[in-house]
């Protein structure tokens, strides 16, 4: 691999605010911001939404109704539902 052309890959902190909710992994994002992680500074990442606040994996999706728009469509459209 050439050292010149590819980015640093290095331990980063991602960290979700709305979730109070903080992991380490390895990236090659960079930013100003530190925090401190076991005894180490690694520079931290703030994102928007994780696995902890993602309303799919926290359970508090809400499912659509979509009949209304299937009816809409068969009026539109002419469907009559008859064989």
């Amino acid at each position: 691999m050439k050292s010149t052309i590819h980015p640093a890959y290095g331990p980063v902190v991602f960290r979700d605010r709305a979730a109070n909710y903080a992991f380490l992994t390895r990236s090659t994002m960079t930013s100003d911001k530190t925090i401190e992680w076991d005894g180490n500074t690694y520079p931290v990442v703030d994102v928007e939404i994780s696995n902890m606040s993602h309303p799919f994996y926290t359970g508090t999706a809400r499912v659509l109704d979509t009949a209304g728009r299937v009816e809409r469509f068969e009026r539109r459209y002419g469907r009559s539902g008859e064989k």
